[in-house]
Order: structure tokens, then sequence, then C-alpha cells
């Protein structure tokens, strides 16, 4: 019996592999949680959440310009999220206004001019609101998934290459910045890699989906270790993970992708707030400051 139950788990499990359509979502699915959970631990561990949400919302007028002229929706999205970037900077160094509110007037402008645009598409051509606001992992195509996985490389490639350096930025900017070390241009790339990373989730969770993407893998992670390699490495793991449970949640029970795979991440999220050794709600405290000790 036991092993009856085991081969159906296993075949449960294969059944969804025989479509093109499941192949192409689930690499989507790795290779987006991987790198969300990547860079968004730049973003919980400098505080800037936010941030992600500003650049996330601000990709959607550049991906309406980019349909309604004919061009590819990536490129457009990834200009308006660099713009984005640009303007805050602007708002934050040339003006008294702090870099939190700067990023809400820009977030909330890009996002309505994106819905504006995306109205006007909408009554000379037929197209899903939703798929751009929640993703459309299971309609990706061979070519979008090619596009990600150049995405994922470079980005990933850059944060290896510059990992001593962003970390030292990350923690201590005015040490970097009397160190040496171009922190405006550290910055930027970050923005960036930032803007790439939102744009190559795009169609597996959506805009307003990704921010969790980019935050909750790194936030689970940071309950269970310290080091910000170590939260990298056990976020991407953790971002997989939720990734392909959220597919498979998906298949099975008939749910929308994107919102079952940040579901899983963050149930994730809550049962490490729970029952983290460190930091765990339901701990008793004398095991926190054994862990603590260690």
């Amino acid at each position: 019996m036991t092993k009856d139950k085991g081969q159906m788990t296993i075949q449960s499990l294969i059944e969804p592999l025989q479509y093109g359509f499941m192949q192409r979502s689930l690499v989507i699915a790795i290779l987006v949680g991987l790198l969300c959970a990547v860079v968004g631990s730049y973003l919980m561990v400098q505080r800037l959440a936010l941030l992600g949400d500003a650049i996330s919302h601000s990709v959607l007028p550049g991906l309406a310009i980019a349909f309604m002229v004919g061009g590819n929706i990536f490129v457009g999205a990834f200009i308006a999220g660099v713009l984005s970037t640009m303007a805050i900077a602007v708002i934050r160094t040339r003006s008294p206004i702090k870099e939190d509110a700067a990023m809400g007037i820009v977030f909330s402008a890009f996002f309505a001019l994106g819905i504006t645009l995306i109205t006007v598409i909408q009554k000379d051509n037929k197209i899903d609101l939703n798929h751009f606001l929640f993703g459309n992992i299971l309609g990706v195509t061979i070519d979008e998934v090619r596009d990600t996985a150049i995405i994922a490389a470079v980005v990933l490639i850059v944060v290896v290459l510059l990992y001593k350096e962003l970390l030292f930025y990350t923690f201590d900017p005015l040490g970097a910045q009397a160190a040496g070390l171009p922190v405006n241009r550290l910055n930027f790339g970050l923005m960036l890699l930032i803007a790439l990373t939102i744009v190559a989730s795009m169609k597996a969770v959506g805009v307003i989906l990704v921010l969790s993407l980019l935050i909750t893998p790194g936030a689970t992670a940071y309950l269970l270790v310290k080091r910000l390699n170590q939260v990298m490495i056990l976020g991407a793991v953790i971002g997989v993970i939720s990734s392909i449970s959220g597919m498979y949640l998906s298949y099975f029970y008939n749910l929308p992708s994107g919102p079952a795979i940040v579901l899983v991440v963050s149930g994730l999220f809550v049962l490490a707030l729970l029952f983290s050794p460190r930091h765990g709600i339901f701990v008793p405290q004398q095991q926190k400051k054994q862990m603590v000790e260690k």
C-alpha cells in the first residue's frame, strides 16, 4: 500500500511535466524564485522594500507604451523602471522631500499613467489587464523563457562580480564612500538590478505581487540565518521551492498561479516567524538566548 502511494505521488509530480506550457512555466518559476530572492536580500537589508514596490508599479506605463508601438514589453518596462529610479533620485537630491515620500509620489504617478494607457489600449484591443497586474505564467512562450533566462544570467553575474562592493555599501554606505567606492554608481547599479528583476518577474507574478517574491524569501531566511550570503542562498532555496509549489497548487487545484506562489512563500514566512530557533514567537526565550550565544 505504501509503495502504491509512493508511485501515485511520483506520478502526480510527473503528470504536469508532460505539457509544454507547464515545462515553460516551471522554468520561469525557478528563475524568478532564484533571482528575486538574491536581489531582494539587498532591498531587505537596506530597508528599501518600498523602493521595490515603487519600481514594480512604475514599469506599467513602459510596457503599455511598448505594446502600443509594437515593441518588446520587456524593454519598455525596463526603460520605465529606470526612469522612475532617476525621478526618485532627482526629487530626493534636488528638493527637501525625503526618499520615502519621493518613492510614493513617483510610483503612484507612474502606476496611474500605466492604468490610463492600458485603459486607452483596451478600447481598440482586447487585452486582459489582470495579466499585467497579477501575471500569466501559464501563458509564457519560448521567447519569454529565453528573455527571462538572459536577464537572470546578467543579474546574477553582476551580483557575483560586485558582491563585496555591494555588501560594503549595503551595510555601511558612509564607510564605503570614505573608502573611495563609487557609492552613487553602486546605488544606481542596484536600482538597475532591481528593475531587471522586476521585468523578469512580470510574466510570473505581475507588477502587483512581485514585491512579495522580492522581499519575503529573504525575510524568511533572515529569521533563520545571520550572514548576507547565507540569507541569499537560503532565500533562493525558499524562493525556488515556493515557486514550484505554487505552480503545482495552481495546476492541481485550478488556482491563479501568481497568487498561489505568493501564498506559499508567505506561509513559509509565517512558519519561520512562529518557530525560528532565533526569533520564533513560540520559541522559549532561554532557547533563543542559547542560539544567539552560538
